[in-house]
Order: structure tokens, then C-alpha cells, then sequence
């Protein structure tokens, strides 16, 4: 993320890439999202999670398309480069010969890029190279808006790292302290604990929580401090754990309903949790900020706007098919922060080693993930601040820069472990930029670039299919709306207490 253009990597096909993004989708944000249906109701929770889905797309298709412009602007000015070391080369002796063919030359430079790479070159627009998102945004933004763009990227970053630093320690602190004592395989069926009820002897819940923080800090916190990078083989087995336990939850919620054992009685609406509900599925559909990475390999992108719509509409339908097996199995009060908790309570599965690695499982996936999250928040801390042709102190690059990106998302976490409020407004806040925002700008003035550099007549064959300006203006709108509906409803809440 902190830009910079990379190589694109080994190449796959369109339906790998498919999976690709499928699993980058449906992560964390999925597990707190049966619990923001239940607390908003299921016919506003369908339509939001339709809608927001709707503007996830559409956004999508606004990178890609901005992608396709910075790679057409870096091969015209390899072009202009290679045009001008050229005309350096034959600046002296040449015959009348020469001065024809150069004539010729020069005519053909002349003439629209388009009508030029007609004749069988690449098109200008081809995605070959992967140009991340802070890259894009240094090519056409201004200064404030690449500060912006990082300001917001960071506190996205910060925000997804006390979600992850929260997450384990509550998923460990429950499944621990419900295995001992009265409380075994009391979790997830009603009873309603509080952090200073006693977990191990003197040692009460919220004790037990920061004491996984810490071991959590002190276990994963060093690797913020080298680079850390996700193996093949760790995106296959986090990807493999990942898939079972959510295939897991839906039978296991089906088998409940289908023998009448269901609990659940959702309303259809309840305006008070729309404000989380909202925050969750932002948050829930995030891919913009890694799409570089995703679509660039892929080997044919000429349907790559339908590819990534079949991607929202599977995506759309298993979040669906969660939420409601969770809504209808379980009561409102009983579905918990982390979905995977409510499979700990043994009416539910008396299989000891499932309730387990149910309740085990986000701290094995988040895990992986947090070091690599850490790098590239410190990574992008170090692009913001970094001046051409400087260097960091060894103290400012190997000590500043990583204390700065560990220590805020632990001290949150050490606060709060309210995992659905830190979803909501990660989503709500840094999520709506990245995901609307952003690309709504990007889209904008990729296309001014475009015209400006290649004349009114060009087309880019990545355009997204929302290529009139009314698109980008209601993004822009809806955007901002969000904001001053999120903090209006927060205020509000908090007047009320």
C-alpha cells in the first residue's frame, strides 16, 4: 500500500483471481456481522448489505479503471523518454536519408497514441504493471490529497490492528475462562458475564483479557519491528481454516433450525443499530486498498468488471446465508461479538474438538495476518514522512517507526474489546474513505489525466461501466452523507447516556 510500483508476480487466471479476491473479502468483518443484523433488523440489514454491496462494485470498477490510466501514463513517458534519447543520438551527422526517415519518424509520433498501437501493439491501457494505490495517488493527486490518502490509509490500518489485537484476546479469554470452573460450555448461551466477574480463581474476565493482550503484544508485536511476508503456504492454510469454520457455522446453524431447536425471533428493523451495521458491512467489503495486487496477475482482464461482479454477487450471498442461519438459530441477546463463540456452548455441538477450534479459530487466522498489517502500516508511516533523496536515522527507521504502529492499536485494544463498535467505526470512518472516497477521486482525475495527455477521443478498455460523472458525484455525496450520519447518530447516542 505504501506506493511504489512493484512487479506484477507470477500470473494467474481470471477464475483464480476470483478466489483471490473472494478470500481477501469475506475475512473478519464477516464473523461480526451476524450480530449487526440481528441488533438492525433483517429486512434494513438485506437492503443496506445489498446497496452498500452495489456501491462496493461500483467503486471497484473506479481503481481498475484508474490502474489502467497509470499504466497508459507510465508507457507514454517511457515513450516521451525514449523519444528524446533518440533525438539526442542523431543530433549530430546525419545524412538526407536519415533526415527522411526521421521526418517519417517524428510524423508517426505525431499522430494519436491510438491510431499508433492500432498496428499491433499492446494497448496503451493494458494492466501489465502493478501500480499500488498510494502510487496512483501521488501520479493525480496533488500534495494535500496524497497526505490525505495516507492519513487515511493509516488510520484504516490502525483501526483493522485493534480489531485484530482485540479479537484474539476476547476469543482466548472466553473460550478459557467458560472451559474452567461453573461457566464450561456456558458460552453463547445467554448468560451474560462481566468483566469483573472471576474467570480463574482471583483473576477476574478483564484481567484474563489483558493478559492475552500482552502475551498477544509480546509474541507478534517484534515482527512490526523487521519485514514480514505472507508464504504461499500460510495464505493456504489461514484460507483452508477459514472455509471450514464458516462451512461449519452454516451447517451446524441449519441442522439446529431444520430440527425445530431454533430460537431466534429477529424484527424486521431497529434504526438504533444501523449506525454499527453500516460500519460492519464497509468494513465487511473492503478489497479497494489491495486490488493492485489482485487484479494485475491476472493473465486476461478483458472481462475483468464481470469478474468482479460474479466476486459481489457470491460474496453477497454467503453473508446473507450467514447472517440469516445466525439471526434465526440464535436469539438476539445470545449472538455474540465474535460469531464463532456462539458454536463454544455444547447444546449446541457436544464435539469438544469443533466447539474448540470454533472458538479458537480467529486467533489462528488473525495471527498471521497482524505482523503483515503492522509492516505495512509502518511502511506507509515511512512513505508519508519521506523526503527525496533522504534517509531515517537508525533510531527513527528501526525504533520510531515501529513503536508509532504498534503501540496505539494495543492501547485501544487495552481499553476497549467491544468488537463490534471497533468494526463499526473503522468501517463507518477510515473504511469510507478508502472505499468511496477515494476511488471516486482517483476515478476523476484519472480521467481529466487521460484527456489531457491523449486528447478527448481516447478510451481506456478498462472504463468502468459507470462512466458518467453523475456516478462519481453520488459516491462523493453518499460519502460524505456517511460521515455526517455516523457522527449525528454517535452524538446522539452518547446525549442520550
Amino acid at each position: 500500500m505504501a506506493g511504489g510500483i512493484t512487479d506484477t508476480g507470477e500470473l494467474y487466471s481470471p477464475y483464480v483471481g476470483l478466489i483471490y479476491m473472494f478470500n481477501l473479502i469475506v475475512g473478519t468483518g464477516a464473523l461480526t456481522m451476524p450480530k449487526a443484523f440481528a441488533t438492525a433488523g433483517w429486512l434494513v440489514s438485506l437492503v443496506l448489505l445489498m446497496f452498500l454491496g452495489f456501491m462496493s462494485y461500483m467503486t471497484t470498477t473506479f481503481v481498475v479503471e484508474a490502474m489502467a490510466a497509470a499504466n497508459a501514463q507510465l508507457r507514454w513517458k517511457r515513450m516521451e523518454k525514449r523519444k528524446d534519447d533518440e533525438d539526442e543520438d542523431s543530433s549530430s551527422g546525419v545524412s538526407d536519408s536519415d533526415v527522411l526517415l526521421q521526418d517519417g519518424y517524428e510524423r508517426a509520433e505525431t499522430r494519436p497514441i491510438l491510431s499508433v498501437q492500432r498496428r499491433g501493439s499492446p494497448n496503451i491501457f493494458e494492466i501489465t504493471e502493478r501500480v499500488e494505490m498510494g502510487q496512483m495517488a501521488s501520479m493525480f493527486f496533488n500534495k494535500v490529497g496524497v497526505n490525505l490518502f495516507y492519513f487515511c490509509i493509516i488510520i484504516y490500518l490502525y483501526g483493522d490492528l485493534a480489531i485484530y489485537a482485540a479479537a484474539v484476546p476476547v476469543s482466548l479469554m472466553q473460550v478459557t475462562c467458560s472451559a474452567t470452573g461453573n461457566h464450561s460450555c456456558s458460552v453463547g448461551d445467554g448468560t451474560k458475564y462481566n468483566d469483573t466477574d472471576k474467570c480463574w480463581g482471583p483473576i477476574r474476565r478483564i484481567d484474563a483479557y489483558r493478559l492475552y493482550l500482552a502475551a498477544f503484544t509480546l509474541l507478534l508485536g517484534p515482527f512490526t519491528f523487521f519485514n514480514v511476508q505472507k508464504t504461499k503456504y500460510l495464505q493456504i492454510m489461514t484460507s483452508l481454516m477459514r472455509w471450514i469454520a464458516f462451512i461449519l457455522m452454516i451447517i451446524l446453524a441449519v441442522i439446529r433450525i431444520s430440527r425445530g431447536q431454533a430460537e431466534g425471533h429477529p424484527s424486521m428493523a431497529q434504526p438504533s443499530g444501523i449506525r454499527n451495521l453500516f460500519g460492519v458491512c464497509v468494513y465487511s467489503f473492503m478489497c479497494q486498498h489491495s486490488l493492485p495486487s489482485l487484479i494485475t496477475p491476472i493473465s486476461k482482464k478483458k472481462h475483468v468488471n464481470k469478474l468482479v461482479l460474479l466476486d459481489y454477487v457470491l460474496i453477497l450471498a454467503f453473508y446473507s446465508l450467514l447472517s440469516f442461519t445466525a439471526i434465526y438459530c440464535f436469539r438476539n441477546d445470545t449472538l455474540m461479538d465474535m460469531y464463532t463463540l456462539n458454536f463454544t456452548n455444547c447444546e449446541i455441538i457436544n464435539v469438544a474438538f469443533i466447539r474448540y477450534f470454533l472458538g479458537l479459530f480467529p486467533v489462528f487466522t488473525i495471527s498471521t495476518n497482524f505482523p503483515i498489517i503492522a509492516v505495512t502500516l509502518r511502511n506507509n508511516w515511512k512513505t508519508l514522512f519521506h523526503r527525496e533523496g533522504g534517509t531515517y536515522p537508525w533510531v527513527v527507521d528501526r525504533i520510531v517507526f515501529p513503536a508509532i504502529t504498534l503501540i496505539p492499536p494495543v492501547l485501544v485494544a487495552f481499553c476497549t474489546h467491544d468488537l463490534e463498535s471497533l468494526v463499526g467505526i473503522t468501517g463507518a470512518y477510515a473504511g469510507n474513505g478508502i472505499q468511496y472516497l477515494i476511488p471516486a477521486f482517483l476515478a476523476y482525475c484519472s480521467r481529466k489525466d487521460t484527456q489531457l495527455v491523449f486528447g478527448s477521443g481516447t478510451v481506456n478498455k478498462h472504463l468502468s461501466p459507470f462512466r458518467h460523472t453523475f456516478w462519481i458525484v453520488f459516491v462523493l455525496i453518499w460519502g460524505f452523507s456517511c460521515f455526517v450520519f455516523v457522527t449525528a447518530n454517535i452524538v446522539l447516542s452518547e446525549s442520550k447516556l
